[in-house]
């Protein structure tokens, strides 16, 4: 599951404060932001972990891979659920970002359906494709951890209980995730789908 109020792994730096929605009668530090986005989150994880989400409530469709990132972020950034414009230092280039968010969906439906791989290695391959494209602003690393957790929930699995905190600066476990994701960049998928049986 997702807990966290700080700032992960492959997360853009929040150094541009544009399109955020809070009360701007008061200036906000970078602290205080992240823990409005891990309340906004918290909602999005009893929406979906609390109980074995049915695929009417996550169809795993191009609309609704936007629909929850804006409910995971939607209360925080004005950008949340919208596809990206910029270029980040990861990710593909923003002209490429909506085919390959449906070159994704079309492909999960295609797992799905056929069976391509066992539940595990099926929940590592949307992750690790979700952070390859990055197709938001920020909030990438924790949206696709989070559409990780669901297809594991939704398919009778308890979800991985991701250590955000320790993902956000420099420790064995971050350098293991990133090593893992780089790994799978490669085609090598092995330590990323062992991460995902870790569950509690």
């Amino acid at each position: 599951m997702i807990d966290s109020t700080k700032q992960i792994d492959d997360a853009t730096p929040l150094n541009d404060m544009s399109g955020l929605k809070l009360s701007h009668s008061k200036s906000y530090t970078i602290k205080e932001i992240y823990v409005k986005e891990a309340e906004n989150i918290a909602n999005a994880t009893l929406k979906y972990l609390s109980a074995q989400p049915t695929k009417k409530d996550a169809p795993f469709s191009y609309e609704w891979l936007l629909t929850l990132h804006m409910e995971m972020f939607g209360d925080v950034w004005e950008w949340a659920g919208k596809l990206r414009h910029n270029e980040l230092s990861i990710g593909v280039k923003a002209y490429l970002v909506p085919t390959e968010l449906k070159k994704l969906s079309d492909d999960i439906e295609y797992w799905i359906k056929h069976k391509s791989f066992d539940v595990y290695e099926t929940a590592t391959r949307i992750h690790h494709r979700a952070v390859q494209i990055h197709p938001f602003q920020n909030g990438n690393g924790r949206w696709s951890r989070m559409l990780a957790n669901i297809y594991l929930r939704q398919n009778g699995l308890m979800p991985v209980k991701w250590q955000e905190d320790l993902l956000a600066k420099e420790n064995p476990k971050r350098s293991d995730y990133i090593k893992a994701l780089k790994k799978a960049d490669d085609g090598d998928y092995t330590d990323l789908i062992q991460m995902h049986t870790i569950t509690y």
